[in-house]
């Protein structure tokens, strides 16, 4: 036996066609117990299929396996008590007003924390007495929050959970999600654009593009999955020509004679000890700059040590 806690999520071989497209393509995946995720990809990458799939909103092609809290992930009701998936615009009775969704959350979530509820809404301005269909985008959005937090579900899965949110709210969201993670740890899964404004939340990055996951990694293995290469272009090509990473290049810049390339590959003491070599300067990227380099050049698996 070993210490390693059994995932959350366990994803082998899943796939996911509409028509003509596959939205997800031969995933693999394990989530484990007490992080936080964070989800990122260009839009129409699978995001929002591969959170689908998992909170059994979705039937995935055959062939694949979804196992949730060790158990098939598929007509589960044992795992949807435990899960909640909060979308972007998630649909409510277009009649209820604000505390009616919130009188209700409490039959579908048996963590629900009626205190931590009234808190947040009132800390995001939420008017409960306002009907649905009249809420603007920011307070929709706000409302979705609630319940994802509030819900305190051993999976927490949050699709875009910022639309319409000013910086302001955005932030408060941030910290209520990092202080009520102290307290009750959970798995988190955030899908986001907003990679950078999110890194210090995330214990773990995931990037999905054309359906495949790209990047599975620790935040500081995802940090360092890539990096930035400058000097004269000789010298570049030189650098690249010995570490075989001609293709990798995601990004360029040519200014005269100098050249700058961002690289989806590790910047680690080889990187480095090859750049000093070829007497160019080479830096970290920022996470951000990591994922879109995996987004545009996918790294071969044996690349990238997950973490």
């Amino acid at each position: 036996m070993n210490g390693t806690p059994a995932p959350v999520v366990a994803l082998r071989g899943v796939s996911r066609t509409y028509r003509e497209t596959r939205a997800l393509d031969g995933v693999d995946l394990d989530l484990a117990p007490d992080r936080i995720y964070g989800l990122v990809g260009r839009n129409g990458s699978g995001k929002t299929t591969l959170l689908s799939v998992i909170g059994q909103q979705v039937r995935p092609d055959r062939g694949g396996r979804v196992e949730l809290f060790g158990r098939p992930g598929w007509e589960n009701p044992e795992a949807l008590s435990r899960t909640v998936l909060l979308r972007d615009r998630q649909r409510y009775p277009e009649e209820f007003r604000v505390r009616h969704v919130l009188d209700a959350a409490p039959a579908f979530y048996p963590g629900w924390d009626e205190e931590l509820a009234r808190g947040l809404a009132e800390d995001l301005r939420l008017p409960s007495r306002t009907r649905i269909k009249k809420l603007s985008t920011g307070q929709h959005t706000a409302l979705g929050i609630v319940l994802g937090l509030a819900s305190r579900a051993e999976l927490t899965m949050l699709d875009e959970p910022y639309g319409g949110l000013d910086p302001v709210a955005r932030e408060l969201f941030y910290d209520r999600l990092l202080e009520d993670f102290a307290r009750h740890p959970r798995t988190v899964v955030i899908s986001t654009h907003l990679v950078d404004e999110v890194a210090n939340l995330l214990d773990h990055v995931l990037l999905l593009d054309r359906g495949r996951l790209v990047l599975d990694a620790g935040l500081e293995a995802a940090r360092a999955s890539a990096h930035t290469v400058a000097g004269p272009a000789a010298d570049v090509a030189g650098y690249l020509a010995e570490r075989r990473l001609e293709q990798q290049v995601s990004r360029e810049q040519r200014i005269g004679a100098l050249r700058t390339v961002t690289v989806a590959a590790p910047h680690d003491d080889d990187a480095r000890a090859a750049a000093a070599r070829h007497g160019i300067e080479i830096e970290a990227v920022s996470l951000q700059s990591a994922v879109a380099a995996h987004g545009l050049v996918p790294v071969p698996a044996d690349q990238l040590q997950n973490a």
